[in-house]
């Protein structure tokens, strides 16, 4: 996985590419940690390139969610497609994130 942030004013944007997994899950949430802590309020995930999501990678966006969403801040999700998108609609997913 690798992934690219983009701060324009109180917008973020964090890009994704590859895989989302046990393996990268540890890394998304480090950036999780760091955007909370900048108290960042409009977060977007751009996952048009993320080719898998398993549980972990879910758990950390969700963490995400939950976590902005306290501080009165909103996560968008954008681009899912093929797998990731078949785990989003499995989960029910769609339906809680703004996309």
């Amino acid at each position: 996985m690798s992934y690219t942030r983009t701060d324009n004013g109180s917008e973020t944007v964090v890009q994704f590419e590859g895989t989302l997994d046990a393996v990268t899950a540890p890394e998304f949430r480090t950036l999780v940690d760091e955007l909370v802590a900048e108290n960042r309020q409009n977060i977007t995930l751009e996952l048009s390139s993320l080719r898998l999501i398993d549980s972990s990678g879910v758990g950390v966006i969700v963490s995400l969610f939950k976590r902005v969403r306290a501080n009165g801040g909103q996560v968008r999700i954008v681009g899912l497609r093929d797998q990731p998108r078949a785990i989003f609609r499995l989960l029910r997913l769609d339906r809680v994130f703004p996309t």
